[in-house]
């Protein structure tokens, strides 16, 4: 009886050491073809920094709709206006959210916006905005 209570609490912890070690696999030599994920209300990372040129690859990791929208205030005045969905200003992605979904990534879904000027872009999911599912891409010469 000891003998089994051993070798089932062995199991466990050498799960959760496998786990554990596997844990950063991706972070650390793997690609996972996306820059920034999108969790359940939250962009993970929620700041990334990339060189002029770049292309930021962001991908629903999760179950939920989300949206990929700047906030139209904070970007740099040069800057080309982002949104999933393809809007040219905050006010419209908002409106086509508020009327049909509009801009919504599902699971595996992915949004893609290549950044040409160096500066601070923040953006949100319209629908978890209240809940704090807000980004930051750094842009730097």
């Amino acid at each position: 009886m000891h003998r089994r209570r051993f070798l089932r609490g062995m199991g466990a912890a050498g799960g959760v050491a496998a786990t554990a070690a596997l844990a950063g696999c991706s972070a650390v030599g793997g690609d996972p073809g996306y820059d920034v994920g999108m969790m359940a209300s939250a962009f993970e990372p929620t700041e990334v920094t990339v060189a002029v040129g770049d292309t930021v690859v962001w991908e629903n990791t999760s179950a939920r709709g989300h949206t990929v929208t700047a906030y139209e205030s904070a970007i740099p005045d040069a800057a080309e206006y982002f949104a999933s969905g393809g809007y040219d200003g905050e006010t419209a992605a908002r409106e086509a959210w508020a009327d049909e979904f509009g801009g919504r990534l599902e699971n595996g879904d992915r949004y893609s916006h290549t950044f040409e000027v160096a500066g601070r872009y923040d953006y949100v999911c319209i629908p978890h905005e209240a809940g704090g599912m807000v980004g930051t891409v750094f842009v730097e010469e």
